[in-house]
């Protein structure tokens, strides 16, 4: 009855899914916007491979704040290819999909992308682009796994728990969780984070020239599922310290920031209760701040 009990708990996230609408009335305070309104360089959203997040739907609070401070920010409809994508500065890519798993999050979870469309971000972010790859727990991080292995991230597919408390992940710079860093500390005190919470995702593993961002402690575990939120007694799992949930790197003229979880730079409400859930939630306060630090290092505005 136990294990029955637990199973059902981890299901009812993916219930809610389909429930999730924007809150918009989410608006904080930036204390020192970048730039003047649209006089910003452009941020593409993608929205061409069946993404889960996106401009104007579950990212919507994203989309806003990166406006109010200064960005133009739109949709990128297509397939990615070099002539496009140097139409804009930043390309934000979250919890996209191969068309095969937009109903069916079981395995397997082909690559949301081309060879030719990854070769092309590649090529991209080398001649001074940079990227933003959000990748969710499975399927998600399945559909970005081939993707991030260009910049040497490594995706397993799985969820990451909490084998003591269920809820939220905290990192933060008492415990060391959070790093220390120039996108932590943002332009100044009032842009510093101390604490950010994620909400489940995926655990990765970075390459020796990144930086953490996000590091789980020994209290984590990675669960390998054969079919979305469905775990049991056969499901793969293992402990996963030191391993990241958001980390960056300089790769040639460009750069790429990484995230294993997407609801973090979401502002929700989910369910017929309206759940707050993501930068809206109080447990998360300051996770709309390092939001706008990630895109300030992407845009080289903090070196």
């Amino acid at each position: 009855m136990k294990t029955l009990l637990i199973l059902i708990i981890l299901i009812l996230p993916i219930c809610s899914f389909s429930q999730q609408v924007a809150d918009t009335l989410y608006n904080p305070k930036i204390q020192n916007t970048v730039y003047e309104n649209g006089e910003g360089p452009t941020v593409f959203i993608d929205e061409g491979h069946h993404n889960f997040h996106t401009k104007n739907g579950r990212y919507k609070a994203f989309s806003n704040l990166l406006e109010r401070d200064g960005y133009n920010v739109k949709e990128y409809k297509g397939k990615f290819n070099e002539n496009d994508l140097s139409k804009g500065k930043i390309l934000v890519i979250s919890n996209a999909l191969n068309e095969i798993n937009v109903e069916d999050w079981v395995l397997p979870n082909p690559s949301a992308f081309s060879k030719s469309e990854i070769e092309a971000v590649k090529k991209w972010v080398n001649s001074g682009g940079s990227l933003f790859l959000i990748a969710d727990h499975m399927p998600m991080a399945g559909a970005a796994k081939d993707l991030a292995m260009e910049f040497e991230f490594e995706f397993t597919n799985g969820f990451v728990f909490d084998t003591i408390n269920r809820g939220p992940a905290y990192f933060n710079l008492k415990e060391k969780t959070l790093a220390e860093s120039i996108i932590t500390k943002g332009r100044n005190s009032f842009e510093s984070v101390n604490q950010i919470a994620t909400f489940t995702g995926q655990a990765f593993k970075i390459p020796d020239d990144a930086n953490p961002i996000l590091t789980f402690n020994k209290n984590y575990v990675n669960m390998l599922p054969d079919t979305a939120w469905v775990f049991d007694k056969n499901t793969t799992k293992y402990n996963v310290e030191g391993w990241s949930q958001g980390a960056y790197k300089k790769y040639g003229k460009g750069r790429i920031v990484v995230f294993g979880e997407a609801a973090m730079f979401s502002a929700q409400l989910a369910g017929p209760k309206k759940r707050k859930m993501g930068m809206n939630n109080k447990v998360a306060p300051e996770n709309y701040q390092l939001l706008l630090n990630i895109i300030h290092w992407l845009d080289g505005v903090i070196e």
